[in-house]
């Protein structure tokens, strides 16, 4: 399986916020003392050049605009609802939040479809929220597609029966672990693993810091090394610039590049940077409003399309 896609599916937002439902859990979240109308004119200006730099390295971009009415602030972060797979598969996936579970919609589907794009089967986790249990899509499990392993970092927002359910079906090899960050003094659970983890095709971006069982950080580091990843550390402070939440996409003529913000690019030492140019190039956009408000940054705004096309 490709573990690298250069189809991306993005949603425009229409009423971006801070969500209040969120930042219970998610500490990355900060308010910023500006009325909702400007920050959605903000949120959409960053949205609208970070599209147009994707596109312009040959990423196709499939923007797709989000509902006002329906009051979804986080919509700009689809990766948590929804995954596509090589084989046609869809999976929907439970949300902690409930003003975040209208952001599921039948018509995206239907738009992928339209594109070409074929859906062979959709596996819904969602009745799970009944149950007060959730699985935030590829903010909380990490695929590793080639070597068919799914990473997971578990929090409210990651429940390991319904990890264990979504790789038995998936066939992926589940690697369970906690991770950490320290919030006014205390270690809590980082809420997604996609902060503090990125798993590129050659490589891993990864804040071993927030691993404090040193057990579990060995057994990590042991799996990476086996399946070639060149592991490149990163520190917690640099996870709160958003440095672990990198995407790596296609671009035209199958270029490599692994997709973050200016922030999280400009908090990486130059030794870093090195490590990561060896395998592609780095494209940065600046995400300042959207990471503040949203406590999210590039690669959750970015949902692969990974799905067969019509011939």
């Amino acid at each position: 399986m490709q573990q690298i896609t250069n189809t991306i599916l993005m949603i425009r937002p229409v009423a971006f916020r801070m969500n209040e439902e969120t930042a219970v859990n998610n500490y990355f979240q900060k308010s910023i003392a500006e009325e909702n109308e400007a920050i959605t004119k903000k949120a959409q200006e960053e949205f609208d050049a970070f599209v147009s730099k994707l596109r312009k390295v040959g990423v196709e971009v499939i923007v797709v605009d989000d509902i006002k009415e329906n009051n979804t602030p986080d919509s700009i972060f689809p990766n948590n609802w929804v995954s596509f797979h090589e084989n046609g598969n869809v999976a929907l996936y439970p949300m902690f939040a409930k003003n975040r579970r209208p952001e599921r919609r039948e018509d995206i589907l239907a738009t992928l479809e339209e594109k070409g794009f074929q859906i062979k089967n959709i596996v819904d986790y969602t009745t799970a929220e009944e149950e007060e249990v959730y699985l935030e899509g590829t903010g909380s499990l990490l695929l590793d597609r080639a070597n068919e392993k799914a990473y997971c970092a578990l929090s409210d927002r990651a429940d390991e029966a319904l990890v264990i359910e979504f790789c038995e079906e998936f066939e992926y090899m589940p690697i369970i672990f906690t991770a950490n960050q320290t919030v006014n003094g205390e270690r809590k659970a980082i809420y997604h693993t996609n902060v503090m983890m990125c798993l590129a095709e050659d490589f891993v971006v990864i804040c071993l810091d927030t691993i404090d069982d040193k057990k579990e950080r060995k057994t990590i580091v042991k799996i990476l090394k086996e399946d070639g990843k060149e592991i490149i550390t990163i520190s917690e402070d640099q996870m709160h610039e958003f440095a672990g939440n990198m995407l790596q996409v296609e671009g035209a003529f199958q270029k490599k590049y692994l997709v973050m913000s200016e922030r999280a690019h400009q908090s990486l030492t130059a030794d870093q940077v090195a490590k990561i140019e060896k395998h592609c190039e780095i494209l940065s956009s600046n995400l300042h409003t959207i990471e503040t408000l949203g406590g999210g940054s590039a690669r959750c705004m970015m949902a692969e399309v990974f799905l067969p096309k019509e011939d």
